[in-house]
């Protein structure tokens, strides 16, 4: 998640976001894990090249435990859309991409799909 949610920063910063939100929930629980804000990140993002930013995101990862590590995983992995307004939203990209898939329940599933990671399954 960590390079899709730097990809959206340099976005951000570009001011060529796009439908994409930055951040996002799920960019919230990450950065929050991290102790930082998206700002930071963007500015981060603007400054360093990737071999970087990853030895400033395990630098911040230093103090978490494998057991924090594998709880944040879960937890964004298991993340759904749970309000009528994030159900909708979830259920428009999904149908914007494919509307005959309807077992996604995940927002996890829901970047795999639009990212063409995972092969469609019909219902």
């Amino acid at each position: 998640m960590i390079p899709r949610m730097l990809d959206k920063a340099r976005a951000y910063n570009s001011k060529s976001l796009g439908e994409y939100i930055y951040p996002c929930p799920l960019d919230k629980i990450i950065l929050n894990f991290l102790g930082i804000d998206h700002e930071e990140l963007a500015s981060q993002a603007q400054k360093l090249t990737d071999k970087e930013i990853e030895l400033w995101v395990n630098k911040k990862l230093s103090n978490k435990s494998i057991n924090d590590k594998e709880n944040i995983n879960k937890k964004i992995l298991e993340r759904k859309p749970n309000t009528k307004e994030s159900i909708n939203r979830f259920n428009l990209i999904r149908d914007k991409i494919n509307p005959s898939i309807k077992n996604l329940t995940t927002w996890v599933e829901l970047i795999e799909l639009e990212e063409r990671q995972i092969t469609p399954k019909i219902l």
